[in-house]
């Protein structure tokens, strides 16, 4: 019994070695959060490009390391670029704020029985980031595909009714 102590020890511990050598990048700048919810006050903040060492996850929420500070950001800022990719993630939903408020990320076109039947897939998540690419390489396809650019102005305000129900 005395000779498995140390082999449950490093179990224990692999874990968490394997969420210290995870590394992404921050795909937009964010405001760095104390606790992982969307109300916690801030811890600093996170600038695109940003690299970061992830300490820790919960729901929908990384808690990250750059140089300057430490803190909870939303899973979908960061790029995950190194380290472990097996843990479930949390994507579809996380506690946005104290209120226990939850949001679903991407779900269009999904009904509940589809929602509620869903698994996570580690596979899935890594191919989805390495079918990535960044903003010049997305300019350069377009250009290759004579795609322009087009903007497009906000519709128009509804009309007010001046007079009340009929």
């Amino acid at each position: 019994m005395n000779s498995l102590k140390p082999l449950l020890a490093a179990l224990l511990l692999l874990p968490g070695l394997a969420l210290a050598a995870e590394t992404g990048t921050a795909l937009r700048d964010d405001t760095l959060r104390k606790e992982p919810y969307a109300d916690a006050k801030s811890a600093g903040t996170l600038k695109r490009n940003d690299k970061v060492d992830i300490i820790g996850k919960q729901g929908a929420w990384l808690q990250v390391k750059t140089r300057q500070a430490s803190g909870w950001v939303r899973l979908l800022s960061v790029r995950r670029t190194g380290g472990s990719s097996n843990e479930a993630l949390g994507l579809a939903s996380g506690r946005t704020g104290t209120g226990q408020v939850v949001s679903t990320t991407g779900v269009r076109g999904l009904n509940e029985e589809d929602l509620k039947s869903a698994k996570f897939n580690a596979e899935e998540i890594k191919q989805l980031e390495a079918d990535s690419v960044s903003a010049d390489e997305g300019r350069k396809l377009a250009d290759a595909g004579g795609l322009k650019s087009r903007k497009l102005d906000y519709l128009p305000a509804p009309a007010t009714s001046s007079g009340g129900a009929k």
